[in-house]
C-alpha cells in the first residue's frame, strides 16, 4: 500500500537536501527554483532516492504550486 508524505519545498536552497521532522513530515531543500515544475522533479529524485524506489515509484499528490505539498510513494 501506498505511504502518503507531507513535504515542505524550499526551492532555490544552497544545496539538496531532506530533513524528517519530528511530526513525521519531511523539509526538502532544493536548488531548482520553483519554476516549471523543475522544484517538484528534484524533490521526488530526493524522495526516491531516500526511500530506495525509482522516481517513478513517487508521485505528487498535491499542492503542486505550493510549499506544502503530499506526496505518494509506493
Amino acid at each position: 500500500m501506498p505511504q502518503r508524505i507531507q513535504v515542505k519545498v524550499v526551492p532555490r536552497a544552497s544545496r539538496n537536501e531532506l530533513l524528517p521532522q519530528p511530526d513525521g513530515s519531511y523539509v526538502a531543500r532544493v536548488t531548482a527554483p520553483p519554476v516549471e515544475g523543475e522544484a517538484n522533479h528534484a524533490v521526488i529524485r530526493l524522495l526516491a532516492e531516500h526511500f530506495g524506489v525509482a522516481p517513478s515509484r513517487v508521485r505528487l499528490v498535491s499542492g503542486t504550486t505550493h510549499r506544502q505539498k503530499v506526496f505518494e510513494i509506493g
